[in-house]
């Protein structure tokens, strides 16, 4: 369990005005400086010869690492030190790995095929994290990718590694192993933990449970998935997934302000606007990519706020929309002159009409949705 300033505080002299209050022995001008100093592992608790015994011991207890980070090329993982991300947050997302055995008659096919891949999630690329490649002794040239590493390697690593055998053990495992690292400090218990998937076949029905377990043991608490078999779609979700559970609770979810691109956009798109708050965005992103046709999705500035707390907050005004296309130059891309606004903000469309009017734009607002999922049966009635 962590310490926070004020209770360090509380057992040091000047909050109970005992001898040697705020004495400067620790080199800090007071004791509050001192103790949320220490709270966050920047000084050492000997630095004071006056702090009680028991407190020191509660101190270095807490300031121990609960988990190790590993560092495999360019890849981090574990330094977790809470069992739930809105406690704090997690840190290093989960490695998602392939095992590929290099005397596998179709190697070099599934090494092309799982190097190949790759999804764009907000303008960033994301790939399989590793590749571990079983009997690399017996192919005269290792694949070029920084990526890749030797079973007999990663056999070394610092690793607690399990076999998912069965879904119910593995899953109480994981939360003993995390619970033992982060409530106890149990430096037995402090390495990253890796869950090996043993090959079940290239079946849909093996990917379709592959993912569904290795979708809990992402959240709960793995910090390495080896899988043995591989598949798109899987990995794809798994990706997707992660992007959502290794963000920080304590930061607004947001994606950067602009105009997103989907089925190759052109002059005849149809234009959909919302704010900058990511839970927002991915829903209307997946259903845009869903509708096979070209559209474009305004994204405006809000501090990462939904669509009505931003109006709320005035972070979404008319004269917001209109700066935004104008920055954007919308008005040379498209041909269609409709926008498609959220239907929780139907309440704005006179305001907006009139800005963009008066801003000399020919474009007029139409009010869409409620909800995502109802963009597909608006487009074609629209």
């Amino acid at each position: 369990m962590e310490l926070s300033g004020l209770q360090i505080f509380k057992d040091l002299p000047a909050a109970k005005k005992a001898e040697h209050t705020n004495c400067k022995t620790c080199g800090f001008p007071t004791c509050m400086s001192f103790a949320l100093k220490l709270a966050k592992g920047g000084v050492s608790p000997d630095a004071c010869p006056f702090m009680p015994e028991d407190l020191r011991e509660k101190v270095s207890h807490a300031l121990k690492i609960s988990q190790k980070t590993i560092k495999i090329q360019d890849i981090k993982i574990g330094g977790e030190n809470v069992l739930f991300r809105h406690e704090k947050t997690f840190i290093n997302p989960t490695a998602l790995c392939i095992l590929l055995d290099c005397d596998d008659r179709n190697f070099k096919e599934k090494l092309n095929r799982i190097t190949d891949f790759e999804i764009k999630f907000l303008n960033k690329t994301k790939k399989v994290d590793l590749i571990v490649l079983k009997n690399s002794e017996h192919i005269s040239t290792p694949p070029v990718n920084n990526r890749t590493i030797s079973f007999e390697e990663f056999k070394k690593l610092p690793l607690t590694i399990l076999e998912d055998k069965e879904f119910e053990k593995t899953a109480q495992k994981l939360k003993f192993i995390r619970e033992k690292a982060v409530k106890e400090k149990d430096e037995n218990y402090s390495n990253p933990v890796c869950v090996h998937f043993m090959s079940g076949g290239n079946s849909i029905q093996n990917f379709e449970n592959l993912t569904a377990k290795a979708s809990f043991y992402l959240c709960k608490y793995a910090n390495m998935l080896l899988f043995e078999d591989f598949n798109e779609e899987m990995f794809a979700s798994l990706m997707m997934l992660r992007e959502n559970i290794f963000t920080d609770p304590q930061k607004p979810l947001k994606v950067e302000p602009k105009i997103y691109e989907f089925n190759g956009g052109d002059e005849n798109a149809l234009i959909f606007l919302t704010t900058n708050f990511a839970l927002t965005f991915f829903a209307v992103a997946a259903e845009l990519e869903k509708l096979n046709r070209p559209s474009y999705l305004i994204v405006t500035p809000a501090d990462g706020m939904s669509v009505l707390t931003a109006w709320s907050a005035e972070k979404f005004t008319a004269k917001m929309v209109v700066k935004t296309l104008k920055d954007y130059d919308l008005a040379s891309k498209v041909k269609t002159r409709k926008i498609i606004i959220p239907g929780l903000l139907a309440h704005m469309k006179k305001e907006l009409d009139a800005e963009i009017q008066a801003s000399n734009l020919d474009f007029e607002i139409v009010i869409g949705t409620i909800d995502a999922c109802d963009i597909a049966d608006f487009v074609k009635q629209f």
